[in-house]
């Protein structure tokens, strides 16, 4: 394609990356009085919607490699936010569950988290937003 015709603000990546850092900007204040990171949010709200997860399945929900969220869930473990143990199924996985500090910390940001979004999607209609879902999923599974 030829560079001539790039316009940056008709490029897709850098509009997402432009939403996607204000919302973190909305909601990092939030996050700071739970001492938590971005990242660690989101394996705390992945494993809290799910009610638990393998290792492989937070990574799969939070798009962490592996070796990062070993790393994280060992220092979330030790703040006493989640639980891990070996599966009585297969003695290969490590399944997470959140433990009560975790899930009232969940259900304390959760709240947080939907009014940053509701912000962010002020002005659009229902079916906008169900099709922005629907869209952004799709670029997600393209590029799998």
């Amino acid at each position: 394609m030829d560079a001539s015709l790039f316009d940056l603000d008709r490029f897709t990546p850098y509009l997402l990356n432009r939403a996607a850092g204000r919302i973190v900007e909305a909601f990092e204040s939030e996050l700071a009085v739970h001492k938590l990171s971005l990242a660690q949010w989101r394996v705390l709200a992945s494993v809290w919607h799910e009610g638990e997860l393998t290792q492989a399945g937070i990574a799969s929900h939070t798009s962490i490699d592996v070796s990062t969220l070993s790393r994280m869930l060992g220092n979330m473990q030790r703040r006493g936010l989640l639980k891990r143990e070996r599966s009585l199924e297969d003695s290969r996985a490590v399944l997470v569950h959140l433990t009560p500090e975790g899930k009232k910390m969940a259900e304390n940001l959760i709240p947080k988290a939907l009014a940053v979004e509701a912000r962010a999607l002020s002005g659009l209609s229902d079916a906008e937003i169900h099709k922005l879902h629907v869209l952004l999923r799709r670029m997600f599974d393209n590029l799998d």
